[in-house]
This record gives C-alpha cells, sequence and structure tokens, in this order.
C-alpha cells in the first residue's frame, strides 16, 4: 500500500523503517474515536460548503459501514497500515472512490490523532470513574456491615487505639472520592476540542470549530493551533490520577494481605481470588492483592516514561508523541483490570471479627482511655501517662490485659481508681465515645457510609 504522503518521495521507505514507524498496532484501539471524529469532520465541511453534500453523504454512508464492519469482525485491521488513520481513510476511499480523498480537506493527522485520543481517554475516563464507583459502594456496605466489629487500629504498624473494622475501611472510601474527583476535573480541562489546528497553522478554509466540538460534546476549541496539536497535559493529567488510585489501591492490597496472613487472621479471602502453591498444600496466596500492589509500579513507571518523553520537545507536533498511546493506552488497561478485580474481591472478603476483637484486647490500646480516665479525676495528664505506662508494663510481666488487671492491683498506683474503671476501658466504650465527627464510633462510621453513599450519587 503506497503511503498517503508518498508524493514527495523517489523511493519506498525501509521495511524495518516502516515497521519502526508504524503505530497501527497500538492506535487501533481507536478506530472508533478516528470515524466518529471523522463524521463530525465530514459534516462541518458540508455545512461551510467545502465539501458538497452528495460527497458527504457518501463519505458518512462510508464510515458508518466501515465502523460496522470493523465492530462484527467482517473488517480486519491491516498490521502493514501506518496507522489508524490512514487504515480508515484508505478503505473508505475503496469503497467509494474519489469523494474519500476529500474527508482529510482541512485537517492534519496531527489534530486528527489529537481528537481522537482525548475522546478515547474521555470514554475510558467514565468506565474508570463507574468502575471506583462500583469499589467505593462496596467498600461503603463493607464498613457498614463491620461497623460494631471491634479492631486493632494502628500506627507505625504498632497497635495503637481500639476502632470499628467498618472505620478503617471507610479510609478508602474517601479516598476513592478524592480518585473520581481528581479524574472528572483532568477530563474537565481535557473536553475541548483540538480539530481544525491542522498541522499547527490552523488552515485557511472557512472552517467552523466550534460546530464539530459541539457535535462530539467538547466544552469548547483549544484557543490556539499549536498547542492544539502538541498538548498532551492531558494525559498526563489522567496518568497521575491514575497513579494516585493505584496507590490507595496497593495500600488496600497491602492490608488485604496482612490481614489476610496466620500472623493476622483479621479476614479470609474467598477462594476465587486466591491461588495456592505448587508444593506447600496448605498455601492460600491473596495473590490478585499482591498483583495490584505490584502493577502500581507499572502505572507509575508510565507516567515518567511519557513526562520524560514530553520534557525537551520543541513545538509543535513531534514523531515522539507517538510514545503517548502505548504508556497511556497500558496505564488505562491496568486500572481497569484491577479495578474488575479487586472489588468482587472486596465483596466476598469474609471478616473475621473474633481475631480482631483478639487483637484489641493484647494491644494495650485502651491505655489512652485509661489515663483519660485519671485526668477526668483531676491527675494531671503527664503524670496520668507515666501511671498507665507503669501499669502497662506490669501487666506484660504478669501476662494480663488492662481489662483483667485487678482493682487492688490499679489502687497501688492511684486511689483515683474505682470500680467503674472497667467500664470506661472496655474496647466498646473506648470506640463508642469516640463519636467526634470523622471518629470511630459505629454511629460516626454510619455517617460517613451515608455521607460517601450520597456523594456517589453525585458523581
Amino acid at each position: 500500500m503506497d503511503k498517503m504522503w508518498a508524493g514527495r518521495f523517489s523511493k519506498k521507505l525501509d521495511e524495518k523503517a516502516d515497521d519502526f514507524n508504524s503505530s497501527i498496532r497500538f492506535d487501533s484501539r481507536m478506530y472508533a474515536q478516528d470515524i466518529r471524529g471523522s463524521l463530525a469532520h465530514a459534516e462541518m465541511l458540508k455545512k461551510q460548503g467545502i465539501v458538497s453534500a452528495a460527497d458527504v453523504a457518501l463519505i458518512q454512508q462510508g464510515l458508518k459501514s466501515i465502523l460496522t464492519d470493523l465492530d462484527n469482525g467482517v473488517l480486519a485491521i491491516d498490521e502493514k497500515a501506518e496507522d489508524i488513520h490512514m487504515f480508515i481513510e484508505a478503505e473508505l476511499t475503496s469503497r467509494i472512490g474519489e469523494a474519500g480523498k476529500r474527508l482529510h480537506t482541512a485537517r492534519s493527522r496531527n489534530d486528527q490523532v489529537a481528537v481522537d485520543i482525548r475522546l478515547y481517554l474521555r470514554d475510558k475516563a467514565e468506565e474508570i470513574v463507574a468502575l471506583i464507583k462500583d469499589l467505593a459502594t462496596v467498600v461503603a456496605d463493607k464498613a457498614e456491615e463491620n461497623a460494631d466489629v471491634i479492631a486493632p487500629g494502628y500506627t507505625h504498624l504498632q497497635r495503637a487505639q481500639p476502632i470499628s473494622f467498618g472505620h478503617q475501611l471507610m479510609a478508602y472510601a474517601m479516598m476513592l472520592l478524592r480518585d473520581i474527583g481528581r479524574i472528572r476535573d483532568a477530563v474537565k480541562r481535557m473536553n475541548v476540542s483540538p480539530l481544525g489546528s491542522c498541522a499547527l497553522a490552523g488552515t485557511t478554509y472557512p472552517t467552523d470549530r466550534a460546530f464539530t466540538a459541539e457535535l462530539l460534546g467538547f466544552d469548547g476549541v483549544t484557543e490556539n493551533s499549536i498547542d492544539g496539536v502538541s498538548d498532551r497535559d492531558f494525559c498526563l493529567e489522567l496518568m497521575s490520577a491514575f497513579a494516585v488510585l493505584m496507590m490507595h489501591l496497593s495500600r488496600f492490597s497491602e492490608e488485604i494481605i496482612l490481614w489476610s496472613s496466620w500472623e493476622f487472621k483479621f479476614i479470609e479471602l474467598d477462594d476465587a481470588y486466591t491461588t495456592g502453591s505448587s508444593i506447600m498444600p496448605q498455601k492460600k496466596n491473596s495473590d490478585m492483592a499482591e498483583l495490584v500492589r505490584g502493577k502500581t509500579g507499572r502505572v507509575y513507571g508510565n507516567l515518567m516514561a511519557l513526562l520524560t518523553t514530553l520534557k525537551g520537545l520543541p513545538l509543535a507536533y513531534n514523531k515522539d508523541m507517538q510514545e503517548d498511546k502505548e504508556a497511556v493506552f497500558d496505564s488505562v488497561d491496568t486500572v481497569v483490570m484491577c479495578l474488575e478485580v479487586f472489588t468482587p474481591m472486596l465483596a466476598t472478603m469474609k471478616v473475621l471479627s473474633k481475631n480482631t476483637y483478639k487483637a484489641a484486647q493484647k494491644g494495650f490500646i485502651n491505655a489512652t482511655d485509661l489515663a483519660d480516665y485519671l485526668t477526668k479525676k483531676g491527675m494531671p495528664f503527664r503524670a496520668a501517662y507515666k501511671t498507665v505506662g507503669q501499669i502497662v508494663a506490669d501487666c506484660i510481666e504478669k501476662d494480663l490485659v488492662l481489662d483483667t488487671y485487678p482493682l487492688k492491683d490499679y489502687q497501688k498506683y492511684s486511689d483515683l481508681f474505682e470500680e467503674d474503671l472497667y467500664e470506661q476501658i472496655s474496647l466498646e466504650t473506648c470506640v463508642e465515645k469516640r463519636n467526634s465527627a470523622g471518629g470511630a464510633s459505629s454511629a460516626s462510621v454510619r455517617k460517613q457510609v451515608a455521607y460517601v453513599k450520597e456523594e456517589l450519587k453525585k458523581v
């Protein structure tokens, strides 16, 4: 197949150079967006009297037939084509003849690919937001189910204070809401049309860029034609949002991996989302969570790769920018894949409440509440802090916990201790007293759940 641009050249491109130059292997996934952009462009050419209505009718009929055939698998994409734009244009011309050659009037592949990738990423961003909403809903449901399940809260991976398991889960729901917001913000800035910028300088034809922008659902047009073809900030913004999302999923995965270990045993993952060992028959590995954690580095790498590619490019379009697609497409695919596995893995996860309760008992995580007990009875906090520290040390030596430490032993340290201390430092009381906004009490957790579910309706 001759290249569309072959007129100026006296010999064919070297075969290896041709393969090196080609992007059809990865940009072919944008065929629907390319045809959508071409249909709008053709409609504008007709409206402005640049191409006849008869030719545009043929062009649009041909484009729609190509789309149908590609969707149905009747038409195979020719991997020898240079890119998806050239493949579709060549196929169109073979189907409708000379009229097909008029489609590229008043545009360039530079603005064509810029509009294609915006359309593609806009579509994918919506898909990813929907998947995040599904996950956030599952997190909120699980949190509500476990709003009364006592568990240890950690700092420095050391047991710190008692919380509910639902409270811990809701922290991730809040992260997911922010992830949706970041993606929505990126799409808002991305949603302007570069079509009509042509190669870099615009065109002498009387085009109507606002018309094509409206047809394609854009909020407006890029205001500078050079920027229109050379901007890839929107790829970076989305990839950055994806990187933060993956960081959240990775942190969540790390907790799931820890929780499912025998050392914690706070949860059990469903068999459908775990694997075994080829040699150790007792193993039940949290491989899906581990893969999500591992694939996070891949999404980070894609972002750094594209930042590095773009950092030294002069204006306007350069062939280096062809490298944007594999990086951003891989990030999209990875995020989608991780969300599609993570959500059902979490939905089928079983919380082992007896184990979380035992862990909370053994960590002296009600020590702060014991110090508060003394403080409320008049002892200065620093003195109370020291007293409780001494009691904890004695408990450790005697293999006791604060709940089982005898009152007579408490009273050796202070006569402020009375029988009511046991109710005040019970794990249930410690959690339920933390009813400040965003706190650990079951009522607060349920408020957080209601808040998240209400916010998800808005996004």
